[in-house]
């Protein structure tokens, strides 16, 4: 059985079979799904879904290409939504400097005030970094982030960011980049992390890993994810099981998954 520990599964590409993907992800062996919010409108779609569903959990936030819309009274959203008990972190938050679709100063002060709440709702923290590490792990120490824990997902970044990552006492979480050809140098940094720090995603529908890259991503093709990374991680002397158990045990644990 695997975790999917980062799906958009509210997105309308899923529209005409999202019942069909779900039961792909069951036939495969997926146990549970992390839906995650990018903004009010999809962090009410998650908990809808995590409603609907027993094997979908669901995270609530602002992804900072959005940060720059938020108003103050999208926190009290977020406070009242978090009181569903399906909500189990807060999140995608962070920084994004390769897109910049938001000032970046505004990102940075987003992301504290995102970090706070987290805090103050004792979730942990799902947390999105492009071309920005230095201002991510700075931000994260200043504002507590340590306090709750959480996740850096969709790891890309270099072994420094994992040091500072893992310091911090956050999980790091592996997707389909990890199939990739190109992807030698992030192969070498996963087989350093520690197994019970390392979890898996898809990032549906993004990043579709090998082989069905060139096609929309969905939850049943973690198990691709998992396989590699037990290849990376095993070097044969663990099984795929006990990897695939692992990142289970490991996302069941950040986010308080029963």
């Amino acid at each position: 059985m695997l975790i999917d520990s980062h799906v958009h599964l509210d997105d309308r590409r899923y529209d005409t079979d999202r019942n069909d993907v779900l039961q792909r992800a069951r036939d495969a062996g997926i146990e549970a799904m992390v839906t995650i919010g990018c903004d009010v409108a999809t962090s009410q779609a998650a908990v809808a879904l995590a409603q609907a569903h027993d094997t979908i959990f669901a995270t609530i936030g602002v992804h900072p290409h959005e940060s720059g819309e938020i108003t103050e009274s999208w926190y009290e959203t977020f406070r009242a939504l978090a009181r569903q008990p399906k909500v189990v972190a807060y999140g995608e938050i962070g920084l994004d400097y390769h897109y910049d679709h938001s000032p970046r100063e505004v990102q940075r002060q987003r992301f504290r005030e995102q970090i706070q709440l987290a805090r103050e709702l004792r979730l942990p923290l799902v947390i999105h970094t492009r071309e920005a590490s230095e201002d991510t792990v700075t931000i994260l120490r200043e504002e507590g982030a340590r306090d709750v824990g959480g996740v850096l997902h969709c790891f890309s970044g270099d072994a420094r960011l994992a040091r500072e990552a893992l310091d911090l006492g956050l999980n790091l979480s592996f997707s389909g980049v990890l199939t990739f050809k190109n992807a030698t140098t992030l192969r070498e940094i996963a087989e350093t992390i520690p197994l019970d720090r390392i979890m898996v995603e898809t990032d549906c529908p993004y990043l579709t890993p090998v082989p069905h890259r060139g096609t929309r991503n969905e939850p049943a093709y973690v198990c691709h994810v998992a396989h590699r990374l037990a290849e990376i991680v095993g070097k044969g002397r663990e099984s795929f099981e006990s990897i695939a158990h692992a990142t289970v045990r490991n996302t069941k644990r950040v986010f308080k998954i029963p």
